[in-house]
């Protein structure tokens, strides 16, 4: 019998309903106690600090104090991982990319109606995220030293692109702070970027405007069947789908694909890097940015064997040296670089 600690998760949110499928869905994992439970920031900033919870599943939507104003001061004073349970309408899709800037390390949508019937399904593995956002040190989400200077900034703009080819990039936990950081690096006339953020459905459309209206480069979500383009980074739809690449004469195709979870996540990393390195051989460069576990490393793998260039986060910048670390053992990774280094690697990877 293991003498392994359980988890300790305390559930805040204003509805007792979500807080009692919530606690009876985790409840039920031997590795996972429920602490407690809070309908709103003040009775749940009196029980952190009675109860100090392990991993904290939060609402954003709460009366006297709304969720993301809540985590903002106790990030600051009781950093403590934290997995977003968000509404799919429009303000809600906002307000969680918001929270997960500002340190959550995860998101659980909620539906906005027929929560009994749809809100089970879609946290069949919430068990596994709790797991996963324990080992998370979120003091990295928040630090201050991970800026990028603006002298790296500005010399990223007049990186020479030469050559014609795809950018691939792979993210998790942390890697909404990450893509926001280093995609404004990005020349209006780069290389088409391909990406896979973990997300649920209905949230990367709304990261992809957000991103959109801070870079050069146009980002939109990746529709089935779009051409890939120069100067359009295109950021895979989240949850319904797996995101890979086809080519078709002299252009490449974005393919939606249904298909179980890969390495716990659709869309998954490895999915868009197998088809990647088929696809588009040696013609491509790709990175891993910081998450929890393990997608994105075999398909790496296949990139460089192919004749890519591949690069993954160092240790030191990521929030969660997990996906990064795994490639790097595995022998897919030509270089570890940190963040703000990764956008020049992958842009110049070929002018040698």
């Amino acid at each position: 019998m293991s003498n392994k600690k359980p988890i300790r998760v305390l559930i805040i949110d204003d509805s007792a309903l979500v807080r009692r499928i919530l606690s009876g869905h985790i409840g039920k994992d031997s590795e996972i106690e429920i602490v407690g439970q809070a309908e709103n920031p003040y009775e749940a900033r009196d029980l952190m600090v009675e109860l100090q919870p392990d991993v904290i599943t939060l609402d954003l939507e709460m009366p006297r104090m709304d969720g993301l104003t809540f985590l903002k001061h106790f990030m600051a004073v009781m950093p403590t991982p934290t997995i977003i349970v968000s509404s799919l309408t429009q303000e809600g899709k906002r307000i969680t990319l918001d929270a997960l800037e500002a340190g959550a390390v995860d998101v659980i949508a909620k539906p906005t109606f027929g929560l009994i019937d749809r809100l089970p399904s879609s946290m069949n593995d919430i068990n596994e995220r709790i797991k996963m956002a324990a080992t998370v040190n979120v003091k990295k989400i928040i630090r201050h030293d991970m800026l990028i200077p603006e002298a790296s900034y500005s010399a990223s703009r007049q990186i020479d692109v030469k050559h014609e080819r795809l950018i691939a990039i792979g993210s998790s936990t942390g890697g909404v702070e990450a893509l926001t950081r280093i995609m404004p690096m990005f020349p209006s006339d780069s290389p088409s970027i391909l990406i896979v953020q973990h997300m649920p459905a209905g949230f990367t459309d709304t990261f992809a405007r957000r991103l959109d209206n801070l870079c050069k480069i146009h980002v939109k979500e990746a529709e089935d069947g779009e051409v890939i383009t120069r100067g359009v980074a295109l950021i895979a739809p989240g949850g319904q789908y797996h995101t890979r690449i086809i080519r078709s004469g002299n252009q490449y195709r974005i393919i939606l694909q249904e298909g179980d979870l890969v390495n716990y996540s659709r869309p998954a990393v490895d999915v868009l890097f197998y088809s990647v390195a088929r696809e588009a051989k040696h013609n491509v460069s790709a990175a891993i940015l910081t998450g929890m576990g393990k997608d994105g490393a075999a398909g790496m793998l296949a990139i460089r064997q192919a004749g890519g260039r591949t690069y993954a986060q160092d240790e030191a910048t990521s929030v969660v040296f997990g996906m990064p670390q795994v490639a790097n053992d595995l022998g897919a990774v030509e270089k570890m670089l940190p963040l703000e280094k990764i956008p020049s690697a992958l842009l110049n990877a070929f002018n040698k």
